[in-house]
């Protein structure tokens, strides 16, 4: 391996060939490495050629040196994680305590008579 090809650094190379488990990386100087299925994206990857094309220049990180001196890369390692969406709660409503009971009663109704509904819809189809 070349000493610009070091474990660890983060290189260019470009799609030369797409696999069901993976897609081989062509690096500088022509040296070849394979991004497994698994290193492709942080999400699930069902098929590799829904997030790469053979042509694509993309990013990635030297694992390591694999066999036949084929070196392991990753994309997802290359790149930062994407942030997860922050959660922001709705803001509570600000009820009295006569509303709340208001309330909680009208929906407790609605889900009883729901409820009967279903339960005389029952005993009507047994027989």
């Amino acid at each position: 391996m070349e000493k610009q090809l070091e474990t660890g650094k983060i290189v260019e190379g470009k799609v030369k060939s797409i696999a069901p488990f993976g897609a081989f990386i062509e690096l500088e100087g022509g040296v070849q490495g394979l991004v497994h299925i698994s290193e492709i994206s942080f999400g699930y990857v069902k098929e590799v050629s829904d997030h790469l094309n053979v042509g694509d220049v993309v990013k990635v990180k030297i694992l390591s040196e694999g066999k036949n001196g084929r070196l392991d890369l990753s994309l997802k390692q290359a790149n930062d994680k994407p942030a997860k969406p922050e959660f922001k709660p709705a803001p509570p409503e600000k009820l009295s305590f006569e509303d709340m009971l208001s309330k909680f009663k009208k929906e407790s109704d609605e889900k009883m008579s729901l409820l009967k509904t279903n339960v005389k819809d029952t005993r009507r189809n047994r027989g």
